[in-house]
């Protein structure tokens, strides 16, 4: 027993956001996406660590060694 409250807290909830009216900032939002990655700019503070992780374009992952010359005794 005792979910008839939590579920009588979810259904106010879910009322308020079905029926608010929220105001958007489309000129932010449209801001934003229109950046997206390439525009991104790290602060000052994470510079060395932005540098130290940073993808290298040279840089390949190690091929997987290949095990088929072994086989399953038994």
């Amino acid at each position: 027993m005792g979910r008839g409250r939590a579920k009588a807290k979810q259904t106010k909830v879910a009322r308020e956001l079905k029926y608010r009216s929220f105001e958007t900032d489309f000129s932010s939002l449209a801001q934003e996406l229109r950046t997206g990655t390439e525009g991104h700019e790290v602060p000052p503070a994470y510079a060395d660590l932005a540098e130290e992780y940073e993808p290298d374009d040279d840089h390949h992952p190690p091929a997987e060694p290949e095990y088929g010359h072994l086989r399953k005794s038994g």
